[in-house]
């Protein structure tokens, strides 16, 4: 399924997967933690990189292999990898090329987990992490030192919904010799294909629209194929590996693994020596999700896209932001980009403010009140006090974060329902 005269919503269902022996139309799963080598001699080669094979499923396994490859295509992506979260798939990207010394350069709009974790966890490894404002690109380039490995955003900013300029931040990452990471999470392969764009690695949390219906955690990398680590920023990839017996990434491997050196040090590194490995049921779980993710897409965006127009009329509503919206300050740089709508998350702030926003959350019905977005279910939080709440006031307000921001995670259901909903909360 490589074609590129298959669409998307044919890659969804089909993708990574060859029926085996048993012809099996489902993707199989594959519910076993070690394979059988065929000699020793097939046994070293698998461990020494000189043949790809199953060894564990730490590593490998064949459900998840079909998850990577499908992801990998609905990326335009060279080779992915699969991890047991996206915050795990985050922190795997990071330190595949970065050590204790170097830096990255991250857009400071971040979900609060991944703002923690650069902010408080990288710097105790020795990586430091400058935060920069997104809004404007020249920022990125301002931080940037020798030191630099990577230039870090996120496609819509998690909570404040602000749409970076992937291209532009692209242009400037490469123009210092750096891979571009983008979590696109928020806007899935159907509504960006982030590599189109520029950037070398993307991050999908799973959990969220592409598993669909909130059952499982996982996270995945995307190497994008294309990214030269041998230009001399890198030096996890140009300096011998004793791991590996002095194998210098970005020179050593064969083809066709050279391409994908990036992805294949994630795995073998970090994956196979921490273990935040997936689980086969939850890849599988995640492979039924993908399999209607442009329809629920479509549908995620209708329903948002209503529900911010009307939350704009409301006489108890302060602001609304949503992409969709015409005035919205993301507007023009996301109907460039972005062909096949908008997403499925609005944020408002209520007159009142915080106590205000608690009231409305505390009341609603037909949302549920959780820590998740992207499931088929409507669901509502206050970030401040929970998902970015280990942000100080400060880099909250830095950020964009406000106390009186409502998240929504707008789902499937009927967008009477939903409207109807909140406007009985906000009427209390």
């Amino acid at each position: 399924m490589t074609s590129p005269k298959y669409h998307f919503e044919t890659l969804a269902l089909h993708a990574g997967q060859t029926p085996d022996q048993t012809l099996s139309r489902a993707v199989p799963l594959y519910r076993t933690s070690s394979y059988m080598f065929k000699n020793t001699q097939h046994a070293a080669n698998l461990f020494a990189l000189k043949e790809l094979g199953n060894i564990y499923t730490r590593m490998t396994n064949p459900t998840t292999e079909v998850l990577e490859q499908r992801v990998s295509e609905l990326e335009g992506g060279a080779a992915s990898v699969a991890l047991a979260s996206g915050t795990a798939a985050i922190f795997y990207s990071v330190i595949t090329l970065a050590e204790a010394g170097d830096e990255i350069v991250s857009a400071n709009n971040l979900y609060g987990g991944t703002y923690t974790q650069f902010d408080a966890i990288l710097p105790k490894m020795g990586i430091t992490v400058k935060f920069v404002d997104p809004k404007d690109p020249a920022n990125f380039e301002k931080a940037v030192t020798p030191k630099t490995r990577a230039v870090f955003i996120e496609t819509i900013g998690n909570p404040v919904l602000d749409y970076t300029d992937v291209e532009a931040v692209a242009g400037v990452a490469h123009r210092n010799g750096l891979p571009l990471i983008v979590d696109a999470t928020f806007t899935t392969p159907y509504l960006l294909r982030s590599i189109e764009l520029g950037a070398d690695i993307v991050v999908n949390s799973l959990t969220k629209w592409l598993g669909g219906h909130g059952t499982a955690i996982g996270g995945i990398v995307t190497d994008s194929g294309t990214f030269n680590w041998n230009a001399g920023r890198h030096p996890l990839f140009t300096e011998p590996d004793n791991n590996y017996h002095g194998l210098r990434w970005a020179m050593d491997l064969p083809e066709p693994l050279a391409p994908i050196a990036f992805a294949l040090r994630v795995r073998t590194v970090p994956l196979r020596n921490l273990g935040a490995a997936i689980a086969p049921d939850n890849s599988w779980l995640f492979l039924q999700g993908i399999e209607t993710l442009p329809v629920r897409m479509i549908k995620h965006g209708e329903n948002a896209l209503k529900i911010a127009e009307h939350l704009k009329k409301h006489p108890r509503v302060a602001w609304v932001r949503y992409p969709g919206l015409k005035d919205d300050p993301s507007h023009a740089l996301a109907v460039r980009d972005m062909k096949n709508g908008f997403g499925g998350m609005v944020v408002f702030g209520i007159k009142g403010g915080y106590d205000a926003a608690v009231k409305v959350i505390d009341n609603i019905k037909v949302f549920s009140h959780l820590a998740n977005v992207g499931d088929a279910k409507s669901l509502i939080l206050h970030p401040a006090s929970t998902s970015h709440s280990q942000l100080s006031e400060n880099q909250q307000r830095e950020s964009g974060l406000t106390p009186d921001l409502i998240r929504l995670s707008i789902g499937l259901e009927h967008v009477d329902d939903l409207i109807g909903a909140l406007d009985d909360a906000l009427a209390l």
